[in-house]
């Protein structure tokens, strides 16, 4: 007897986590997911921003095809000139600051991190490092390291040594950083804290104290990158410059790619004392470097960024004032909805489902739920969304009532 799809995903896929009542997507485009017994959802995640472009984009679909059939892997480490790699690079580099010009290919965000850590080592030759509570990298090793959650890594353990821990926006522990520090990796606003935005000044504080010391400064915009906060960087909304920016997620338009960001002069170190230094035999995948900069252009072209703040204030301004709704911390077309005490995240993800709507709880947050659609979202989609989810929390609402009377 043959099995199912949902079978074969329960019994022979390693999972990070079990949900039984997982959907199985047929097809996705723009902001809707199809399953396979006709419902259609509305994805209120972007895959974890991953989708900024919207699914199944037809410009990003038609570049990926286009260069599947010119060539696909061929080699790394230096060795060849391949036109995606070389275009992204360029247009990428274009639009940001001049010392932010060498870009390093990856698969992922973790290993973005993790090529961040060992470049920040071979700059300063120092070993400590500095990161922050409630703050994710990935789960590779090293970026395991400088996560900020005790509980996802204590089964893990040892761990990569000369690791500090700060708390975001206490200007104070900022003298922690020293002579010693050979880098502070910091996401500028926290993504599974809860989008926890930096006090005014705070990053400002950081920069200035890194120079000091001669800290390299590791900004890690996996999630927050590409138009998702308003700006085509988080960094560029609060004035300050990394020396090495982390990217993934919304890059690749839905394609797996990352990269490192430096100047040519730190990225130069990876390439001699050893040679080698960093290499990675599928970063820059032409196929998906191809999907990268389809999805860049269509991010510039549509000046989806600066869209993304009004459209995120439309939604923040609908549901802030909801009796159920404690705060709601938004960046761009990235909104943490924290909800008042007594009003439980699990049972709303729940039932924000039930209406059609694909919500998803923070790491690092059990008070709040994360909005965070498509950048390309329309108007239209944006007013079904705001009706959708004031609905599921009316509902909410009443059904706090029934518990009330339950335990009274």
């Amino acid at each position: 007897m043959n099995k199912t799809n949902r079978q074969i995903f329960l019994e022979n896929m390693g999972l990070p986590s079990i949900d039984p009542n997982a959907l199985e997507i047929i097809k996705a485009r723009g902001i809707y997911l199809y399953t396979d017994n006709g419902d259609v959802y509305i994805d209120l995640v972007s895959g974890v921003s991953v989708s900024n472009v919207g699914h199944l984009n037809p410009k990003v679909v038609k570049a990926l095809k286009k260069q599947a059939g010119e060539y696909m892997h061929l080699m790394v480490y230096g060795k060849y000139i391949q036109s995606p790699q070389v275009k992204f690079a360029k247009l990428l580099t274009d639009n940001l600051p001049d010392k932010l010009n060498s870009v390093f290919y990856v698969n992922s965000g973790s290993e973005a991190i993790e090529g961040a850590l060992k470049l920040a080592k071979r700059i300063t030759g120092r070993y400590e490092i500095i990161s922050f509570k409630n703050a994710y990298h990935g789960s590779t090793h090293g970026a395991l390291s400088v996560l900020g959650n005790e509980e996802m890594k204590y089964a893990f353990r040892p761990l990569l040594p000369g690791i500090k821990f700060l708390d975001f926006n206490n200007f104070e522990q900022l003298e922690q950083i020293t002579e010693k520090t050979a880098c502070v990796v910091i996401e500028p606003v926290q993504a599974e804290a809860g989008i926890i935005l930096p006090e005014k000044n705070y990053l400002k504080a950081l920069r200035k104290k890194c120079d000091k010391t001669g800290t390299v400064l590791i900004f890690d915009e996996v999630q927050m990158g590409f138009g998702r906060t308003g700006k085509l960087f988080a960094f560029q909304k609060y004035g300050v410059v990394p020396d090495i920016l982390c990217i993934a997620k919304g890059m690749g338009g839905g394609m797996p790619i990352g990269a490192f960001v430096s100047s040519k002069e730190n990225m130069h170190k990876l390439t001699f004392n050893p040679p080698l230094g960093h290499i990675t035999t599928f970063g820059g995948h032409p196929v998906s470097a191809a999907a990268a900069l389809a999805s860049l252009n269509i991010i510039l072209r549509k000046n989806l960024p600066k869209k993304a703040e009004r459209k995120g204030k439309k939604i923040k301004k609908a549901i802030e004032n909801h009796p159920v709704v404690r705060e709601v911390r938004q960046t761009g077309l990235m909104l943490g909805v924290e909800l008042k005490e007594g009003y439980p995240v699990e049972e709303t993800v729940d039932i924000l489902k039930n209406n059609k709507l694909i919500v998803d709880q923070f790491l690092f947050n059990d008070r709040s739920f994360r909005i965070a659609p498509p950048l390309t979202i329309t108007g239209k989609e944006i007013n079904l969304i705001i009706k959708l989810v004031l609905k599921s929390l009316d509902e909410l609402y009443e059904k706090s009532k029934s518990w009330e009377k339950s335990t009274s």
